[in-house]
Order: C-alpha cells, then sequence, then structure tokens
C-alpha cells in the first residue's frame, strides 16, 4: 500500500491523519525499523540486500529520523540499537559513499554530520544502550562507544574494532576522542594503529564493553535467530535499568586501570607515550603511511587541547586523508580483496569433501593444514614415514599455535585434527573429490604421480598441481583427462599468505576451473585466476625483478643495503632477504627455467652467481645461509661473510647516472610493473585488479602502491616508460616497455583502473 500524503486534501477523521503522517515516514524506510516494548524503543539495523550493515547516507538519515522521533515521544524513557543480521552490527561506513566524494571538505562534512549525531546520542537524556552481535567495526563501533551501555554476545562472530588504519583512514566519527578515554590510551592506540579485532570477551576486560550475553543453542528458531531475541531482551532490561536509574553505567574499573588513568592524566607521562608511540610508527611505516601519524597527532590534540579542538582536526584530518593516495590505494586492494573472494565460474557440480595432498614437505603440510581446519577430511601422503611424521607435526604445531592464542580451544583443534590421515599409500584416495600434487619441481616427478594417481581416484576427481612455475599444460600432457587437470599454486608459509593463484591450461573445464575456486575460498583464501604459462603472473613477474637484484649485488652494493633500499620503497621484506626466504636452489630453478622460455628480456644479473651460492650450500634460510646468516632465536643476523668471495667473483661496474638509491628502486619496480603489464596484454591476466591482488598478496608489492597497476596510473604510464627508455639506454633489452605501457603512455586518458 502507498502510503498518502496527509496534505492530499482527502477529508479524513483526526487520528486517521495523524496516522498517515507519521505512517508516511515509517513507510518510506527500508534501512531503520523502530518497535516500542512498553517504555523502551528497539532501534534495529538492517540494509536491505547486504550481508552487513554500513553506515550509508541512507541509514544514517533514517536513524537520525527515528532518534529525533524517540527524543520527542513522552512515553519512551530508554533505546536499544540492535541490528537484525545476526552477523553484522554495523561493519562500518560506506566505502562508496567515500569515494563518491570529490574534494576533502566533502569528506571532512561527512565525518562532521557523524560526529553531531553520536554526539547527539551520547548526550541523550533518554539512556542508550547498544546490543552487539556479530562485527561491529569502524564506525559501527564509533556509534557503539557514543551509546551509555554495551551489551555484546560472546560468540566467534562478534568482533570490535577500527580497521580504518588498513584503509589510510582514521575513525571520523569522534572515535579517536572517545575511544581513549573510555579504554585508556596505550589501548586506544594499540586499536587505532593496527586495526586488529578484538573479540568480546577481550572487549569485556578492557572495559569496550559492559555486558556479555552466551550466546543459545538451537530450538524451535536457529540459534542465531534465538541469540539475537536473548540479546535484545537483556539489553531491553539494562536500558529499562539505566531509566529508572536502578543500574549505574560508571564502570568501576581495577587499580591498574585507575594507576594507568592517573598517570595518563600527567603531561610528561603522556609525552613519553607519545613518543614511544611515533618512533614505533616511524619505523614500521618508514614514513609512507600518513594514517598511523595523523591518528597520534589527533589523540594527542584532543587530550591536550580539549575536545572540541579535537573533533575538529578529527574531521579534517579524515578528509585530508581520504584523498591521498594511499588511502586510494589501499581501498583499491580492500574492493580487489572482495572481488577475488567471489568464484567467477559459479557453483562446482560436487562439492570437494575430501582432499588428498601429495607431499608432506612445508608446502603440502601448509595445504592440508589450512584444508583440515575448514572442515574438509583431508589425506596426507608423503614416501617417507620421516617426511610424513615432520608435515604431520607441522600441522599439529600451526593448529597449537592457534590454541595458545586462544583461537580454538584444545578440544575443537583435536577434533580437527581427527579429519587428517598420514599415509604412505594410496589407500582412500579413491573416494578423493581432489587431489593437490606438492612433490618436486622436476616435470618427470609430476608426471609419475600424475599416473599413478589417475589409477586409483573417482571420474569426477580434479587433479591440481602446486607448482610455481612448470607450465600446466606440460603437467597435463601426461594425463588421461586433461579437463581434470588445474594449478592451485599456494605460497609459502600456506597458513600465513592470503593468496592463492589458480591456473587454468586451454583444455581445463569451467567445473574443474569452479571447484578448484571454490576449495581457494573455503581455505580463506583471495584468490586469482590465470591462464597457463611459463611462471604463470606471479613468478613471472618476480623473475626480472630478483634478475636485477643479483645485478644490484654484483654492482657492487651489499645484501642490507639492497634491503633497505627496498624497503624504504615499501616491500614489506628486503629484496636480498627475500631470495633467502624462496630459497636460493629454488630461486636457480626457477631462472633457469623461466630464462629458457624468454631469453634475453629476463637477463640481468648472473644465474652462475646462485649456482655457486647452492654448491656453496648457501641455500637460505632453510640451510641457515644464504645472503646471511640465520640462528634460532637471533633477530639481528649478520651478513653470510662467505659470501664476500662470490660477489669480489661476480662483481661488475657500476654506472653512476643509474646507481642512486632511487634509480635501484626504480629499476626492481620497472621491472616488475613492465612483466605485469606484459602478462595483461598476453591475456595471462584477465583484469588489473586481480593482477594488483596478486601482486601485493602474493609478492609483497608495496601496499601503499596498491599494486603494479594502480601504481602505473598514480605514477603515470609516461614517466614509467621514460625511466625504462633510460635504464634501457644503459642495459638493454630488459627494460624495453611492452607495447600495453606504451598505448599508456602515449594517450594519458587511458587508466588500468577507471
Amino acid at each position: 500500500m502507498e502510503a498518502v500524503p496527509s496534505s492530499s486534501g482527502v477529508p479524513c477523521p483526526g487520528y486517521a491523519c495523524r496516522n498517515i503522517s507519521t505512517s508516511s515516514a515509517l513507510q518510506n524506510r527500508t534501512h531503520v525499523s523502530c518497535d516500542i516494548k512498553g517504555d523502551v524503543a528497539v532501534v534495529r539495523f538492517n540494509t536491505p540486500n547486504s550481508k552487513v550493515n554500513t553506515l550509508s547516507k541512507q541509514l544514517s538519515a533514517e536513524f537520525t529520523d527515528v532518534m529525533n522521533e524517540i527524543w520527542a515521544n513522552e512515553a519512551v524513557r530508554s533505546a536499544v540499537l540492535i541490528s537484525s543480521k545476526p552477523g553484522s552490527f554495523i561493519a562500518g561506513a560506506d566505502l562508496n559513499m567515500l569515494e563518491a566524494c570529490k574534494t576533502a571538505q566533502e569528506v571532512t562534512q561527512l565525518s562532521q554530520d557523524g560526529q553531531k549525531m553520536l554526539e547527539k546520542i551520547e548526550h541523550s537524556p533518554k539512556p542508550i544502550v547498544a546490543a552487539i552481535s556479530g562485527s561491529c567495526l569502524g564506525g559501527g563501533l564509533e556509534v557503539a562507544i557514543a551509546c551509555h551501555y554495551r551489551v555484546a554476545t560472546k560468540d566467534k562472530k562478534t568482533v570490535l574494532g577500527t580497521p580504518e588504519v588498513l584503509l589510510g583512514l582514521l575513525p571520523g566519527a569522534g572515535g579517536t576522542q572517545r575511544l581513549p578515554k573510555m579504554v585508556g590510551l596505550p589501548a586506544a592506540f594499540d586499536m587505532m594503529l593496527t586495526g586488529r579485532n578484538i573479540r568480546a570477551d577481550r572487549a569485556k576486560k578492557m572495559g569496550l564493553v559492559d555486558q556479555l550475553v552466551e550466546p543459545l543453542g538451537p530450538g524451535v528458531k536457529t540459534p542465531e535467530a534465538r541469540t539475537i531475541e536473548y540479546l535484545e531482551e537483556v539489553a531491553i532490561g539494562f536500558a529499562r535499568g539505566l531509566a529508572n536509574k536502578t543500574l549505574s553505567a560508571k564502570r568501576s574499573r581495577g587499580l591498574m586501570q585507575r594507576l594507568t588513568d592517573y598517570a595518563m592524566a600527567l603531561p610528561f607521562v603522556r609525552q613519553q607515550v607519545y613518543k614511544t608511540v611515533e618512533s614505533k610508527v616511524q619505523k614500521q611505516t618508514k614514513g609512507l603511511y600518513p594514517a598511523p601519524l595523523k591518528i597520534i597527532q589527533v589523540v594527542k590534540t584532543g587530550l591536550d587541547q580539549g575536545s572540541d579542538a579535537g573533533y575538529l582536526i578529527e574531521s579534517q584530518s579524515f578528509g585530508q586523508l581520504a584523498v591521498t593516495k594511499e588511502s586510494k590505494a589501499l581501498m583499491g586492494l580492500y574492493h580487489g580483496q572482495v572481488h577475488c573472494k567471489k568464484n567467477k565460474f559459479g557453483a562446482p557440480q560436487k562439492e570437494v569433501k575430501t582432499l588428498a595432498v601429495l607431499g608432506a614437505g612445508l608446502m603440502g603440510a601448509g595445504i592440508a593444514q589450512v584444508s583440515v581446519d575448514k572442515g574438509i577430511k583431508t589425506i596426507l601422503k608423503d614416501t617417507a614415514q620421516k617426511g610424513l611424521d615432520r608435515g604431520q607435526q607441522q600441522v599439529y604445531k600451526g593448529l597449537n599455535g592457534k590454541v595458545k592464542k586462544k583461537s580454538l580451544t584444545s578440544f575443537e583443534r583435536d577434533s580437527i585434527l581427527s579429519n587428517l590421515m598420514g599415509q604412505l599409500d594410496y589407500k582412500g584416495f579413491e573416494k578423493a573429490d581432489m587431489v593437490i600434487e606438492a612433490v618436486f619441481e622436476d616435470i618427470n616427478v609430476k608426471h609419475k604421480v600424475l599416473k599413478e594417481v589417475e589409477a586409483v581416484i573417482p571420474a569426477h576427481c580434479i587433479f591440481a598441481s602446486n607448482t610455481s612455475a612448470l607450465p600446466i599444460s606440460q603437467i597435463a600432457a601426461a594425463s588421461k583427462r586433461p579437463e581434470k587437470v588445474i594449478g592451485m599454486h599456494y605460497f609459502s608459509p600456506v597458513d600465513k599468505m592470503q593468496l592463492l593463484e589458480i591456473i587454468t591450461t586451454d583444455k581445463t573445464s569451467q567445473d574443474t576451473a569452479a571447484s578448484a575456486v571454490a576449495v581457494g575460498l573455503k581455505q580463506g583464501k583471495v584468490v586469482i585466476v590465470v591462464k597457463d604459462g611459463p611462471g604463470f603472473y606471479t613468478t613471472r613477474c618476480l623473475g626480472p625483478m630478483l634478475s636485477e637484484v643479483v645485478r644490484v649485488l654484483q654492482e657492487g652494493i651489499d645484501p642490507k643495503k639492497v634491503d633497505a633500499i627496498s624497503t624504504a620503497f615499501g616491500f614489506p621484506v628486503g629484496a636480498a632477504t627475500l631470495i633467502d626466504e624462496v630459497g636460493v636452489d629454488v630461486a636457480t630453478h626457477v631462472a633457469e627455467d623461466l630464462g629458457k622460455a624468454f631469453g634475453e628480456r629476463f637477463g640481468g644479473g648472473s644465474i652462475d652467481l646462485f649456482k655457486l651460492m647452492v654448491q656453496k650450500g648457501f641455500l637460505g634460510r632453510k640451510a641457515g645461509k644464504g645472503f646471511y646468516v640465520y640462528q634460532e632465536g637471533v633477530k639481528n643476523r649478520s651478513v653470510n661473510s662467505g659470501m664476500d668471495e662470490i660477489l669480489e667473483k661476480f662483481k661488475m661496474p657500476a654506472n653512476p647516472d643509474v646507481c642512486s638509491d632511487e634509480d635501484i628502486q626504480m629499476r626492481l619496480v620497472t621491472r616488475f610493473v613492465n612483466e605485469a603489464a606484459m602478462c595483461l596484454q598476453e591475456g595471462i591476466l584477465s583484469n588489473p585488479v586481480e593482477g594488483d591482488i596478486g601482486a601485493v598478496f602474493g609478492l609483497g608489492f608495496p601496499p601503499c602502491l596498491g599494486g603494479p597497476f594502480r601504481f602505473a596510473d598514480s605514477y603515470g604510464a609516461r614517466q614509467l616508460v621514460d625511466k625504462l627508455r633510460k635504464y634501457e639506454a644503459v642495459y638493454g633489452s630488459q627494460f624495453t616497455p611492452c607495447q600495453l605501457l606504451l598505448d599508456h603512455a602515449n594517450s594519458p586518458s587511458k587508466k588500468f583502473h577507471q
């Protein structure tokens, strides 16, 4: 029924008109609703067609209307804010709304509107209780901490946090001012500068939440629905208690908290805290991320100059940060992750319930761990008992680490492990839905296991290879059913690295691809899908860059300096350390294969330098020696002196025109970006978004630059091509820009990301 506006001139009795005038507002509300239970108003957030609630313009406007009605209604003495979605209270601000803003002033205005609304809630004469179930993040947490009381469900899905810093922003609706007062300065800094999620029980200890509600089991309704109803009842009880003054919102703070509060009230103690936090941030971000330093400055202003000054600088800084290229890069990565968490091939015909992993080495055991802990029955097969024991021990250690961090109970750990079968034969493979091989990188070994596996697996079973460089079509050449063969390239360590690169050949069927993506998403991975070719996408981009690293080392720059230069640019791991992490033997193997495939373009440093390192046993971290010496428990590792004579032997004259720190950074990065563009040009990549995600989450490309394609857009394709030409004049064809970059350089309106 459409609402009839009361001004339509329809004569009607008084009560009906009154009814219509309020109902027209009610009927147009799609995001926020309100029920009145006795003298308590229950306000429900429910963004339509979305798994989560976000603070969009629409939701904020409706929320403001509802609150104004509650404040005007004399029959209502208190209110409860709750979500109708079990897994989400409010997950934060609506990013599209922020990104639609053209100027910093527009974003500052959004921040000030949010601040004003939450200030009204904080100073509301009627007590307001936040009933939290599910994610309560960013702007959602700011809403909750402006309320007078907070009740949360003690559930794994209930997390509180301020993730704005991960998007290059800061809490912009009063969070920087309220949080330190609520949880103390050290804890507030920790939350705002790391963006970490805080579980409900920890939030209660910190004083972020006042009461916890145990989740209920199943009944007539689902456990989620029952828990939310129970949470609402409890919250209504607290709201009444606050209104009747039978309950006080004052928190009893423990002795330690009172001492901390007392210390923080002393200006010189606060100065010490600021100093310590600033130097830590500077060390971790190398000054490449503006948001963390702004957060410190904004908190400082509020505490030292009062809240008016604090709120003003918060909204201004929020606006300034939203238009920085760093924030745009981080937001691009966020959208990219969302894009890569969807299965573009649709639902597979058959869900993978039993997975077999061949090879219990670091990779195989890692793949087994991330599968078994997501409820997939997993078989881990190796050829030797010793290898199998080591692999199973690795899985146990990984899960036990979660018990120590309290994210699993020991009972949950044991029940997960009961789904893992370690074995030396192919028993049970007839029930497997997918087999992932993680055996030695040798085409003959791969062909041997493929044939053995195909003899025992059922017709629908998929064979996936976790190779980092061997073309999948070469592996599939030995298969009787090449449509069921696919590449699933994981990154080490598998339980920490988020990326999974899936590789399809011309023969891989769509259903096989759908299954592989579904398994990757179930394992919690960010998934990119690329076409087959030597080195696929990630290894292929890394190749030229590592070759350039070796050349830089040969030109006489020592490993520590190479690391310092590359981390100063934003790489999380130094370039020389990266070779040690990958393993010098693996790097040699890949460099040889890619060199054969791509010829001169992958040249640069001498591959014989790697071969000599391998001969001497300098294989990197796993051997205790590479460019550096690795010892258990020693953080500051020293350069391996055994490398001196190797570097001396392969020393090359350096050209001073291309050897400044900036030139070295650009030599590494331009080769990476040029190769990434080449992959897009050749159709190995289907879009720039997956290219950026693959580079950042798989290879540690600087997140502040957003990935090679985002970087090409912000740095400028023309400027990139000029740099490539400068180095090409000195080093030749390794720096020849690819056609796609030239096209972008020649028409400035062309962008990889519109």
